[in-house]
């Protein structure tokens, strides 16, 4: 057994004896219990939570991506294998066995962690027997989260009408469940406006969050605030700015009282999240004075550093697109390279971000770091 195929407790397990910890040691600088540390290395309790991980590498002193089993190198262009996700989408027949709960729960929260490490080609392999499995289970939770990865990881690699279909299947998945339907809502929306859709994300975003009450969990109450940044993003795209920034407005309102909850949902919503949407709507009205000044003071902050990869290097390459379209040449470029070394496959795997590459490095002469990138998508020979 290979080092990326350890299950992740096990890896704590090994770093931890490299440092020359006991389980104790360990437990004691988390702040936490020697039995949490033994179930956490022996797979007794789940690891699925990307704070819990950034914490734990943080005293072991590695990156989490090693934790994680990330590759030692992310292969330019998108990987292969939609087409196998496309066929577990088109499948209708049930599995005969179904998998126990409790495990398909563990492999949907695995999967979930790769999604935020952007570790993308690993998550294309994983898909398809995922989706079977979460097909044949009696979990519609579970069945949600798995079209929500899903799409996702399409709307990531192009397939936006795709990563639609996966988001409606989680809609129809989350029945009369509100909770849940909030959920799959964002990923609608997300699914929309990759595919120039803003009008209707607009209106979809909106009516979910409209539905989502203050009495509430805090989880489904941060549900409701990333559906105000979903449909902040889409009345920008659709031109309507003051509307963009009064629901930005709500949205801070909404994060300004969320505080330690526990994000199960996925959404990392926060105040860093509508900051970065305030970047990306200033740049489509064309603000670009107002747009760097909040980027330059956004990622400064404590909050950005603890968004997963994937979010960070998403906002990075949308930042590049917004940078660009404002003819800023440097702070696209520079987006660019900050979001290869935040996440790699957000760069190298995207067809955006090749796009994106190829536009900035036409300029003359082409901004620093660039050429490396382009050489690395296979831009240049």
């Amino acid at each position: 057994m290979t080092n990326d195929d350890l299950p992740i407790g096990r890896r704590v397990a090994r770093w931890r004896v490299r440092r020359q910890m006991t389980q104790q040691m360990l437990a004691d600088r988390l702040r936490r219990s020697k039995s949490w540390v033994d179930k956490i290395e022996r797979g007794v309790r789940p690891l699925d939570r990307y704070s819990v991980i950034q914490e734990l590498a943080h005293v072991l002193r590695v990156d989490p991506e090693v934790l994680l089993g990330q590759p030692q190198s992310v292969p330019a262009g998108p990987p292969d294998g939609v087409d196998d996700i496309r066929a577990a989408l088109a499948r209708y027949d049930t599995p005969q066995a179904p998998q126990e709960t409790d495990e398909l729960r563990r492999q949907v929260g695995y999967a979930w962690l790769t999604y935020q490490h952007a570790h993308y080609g690993q998550l294309v392999r994983v898909l398809p027997g995922l989706l079977d499995a979460a097909q044949g289970a009696r979990s519609a939770e579970l069945l949600v989260q798995a079209y929500r990865i899903t799409s996702s990881l399409l709307v990531k690699l192009g397939e936006a009408d795709l990563g639609w279909l996966a988001a409606d299947r989680a809609m129809a998945a989350a029945a009369d469940d509100p909770a849940l339907a909030a959920t799959a809502a964002v990923s609608v929306s997300q699914a929309l406006r990759a595919a120039g859709r803003d009008r209707l994300a607009l209106a979809a975003s909106l009516a979910a969050a409209n539905r989502v009450r203050p009495q509430r969990s805090a989880g489904e109450w941060a549900v409701g605030g990333t559906l105000l940044v979903q449909a902040a993003l889409a009345a920008a795209g659709c031109g309507e700015h003051r509307r963009a920034d009064e629901l930005a407005d709500r949205a801070a309102g909404v994060a300004a009282h969320l505080r330690g909850y526990d994000d199960q949902h996925r959404t990392s919503f926060g105040p860093v999240a509508v900051e970065l949407a305030r970047v990306l709507a200033a740049v489509s009205r064309g603000d670009a004075v107002e747009a760097l000044h909040r980027h330059s003071t956004v990622v400064r902050r404590e909050g950005w550093r603890r968004l997963p990869a994937e979010y960070r290097g998403a906002y990075l390459v949308d930042a590049a697109r917004a940078y660009l379209q404002v003819g800023d040449l440097r702070g696209a470029a520079r987006a660019l390279v900050d979001a290869d070394s935040v996440a790699p496959a957000e760069v190298r795997c995207r067809p955006l971000a090749r796009t994106l590459i190829a536009d900035v490095a036409r300029a003359q002469p082409a901004p620093a770091g660039v050429a490396r990138l382009a050489t690395l998508v296979g831009l240049t020979r």
